[in-house]
């Protein structure tokens, strides 16, 4: 499993995009990667999703999400 917390990157100014594909690759089949983010990450989902990722988005209220996608087998 990794995280990856966007929220201060994207408050810095940057793109998490870099970051968030690195802690992609580092995953096995089957593992998650959890995604913090002050917003839905529609785009983010779209790129996993056409690599075979499954995703559950949930708001956290406040602006925040929480975005688990998951590695098929």
């Amino acid at each position: 499993m990794a995280n990856v917390d966007a929220r201060p990157i994207i408050a810095a100014g940057g793109e998490p995009f870099d970051a968030i594909m690195a802690a992609v690759a580092t995953l096995a089949e089957g593992e998650e990667l959890v995604v913090l983010a002050p917003f839905e990450p529609v785009p983010l989902e779209g790129v996993l999703s056409s690599q075979g990722f499954t995703y559950e988005a949930v708001d956290l209220g406040a602006g925040d999400w929480q975005v688990t996608f998951r590695r098929p087998l």
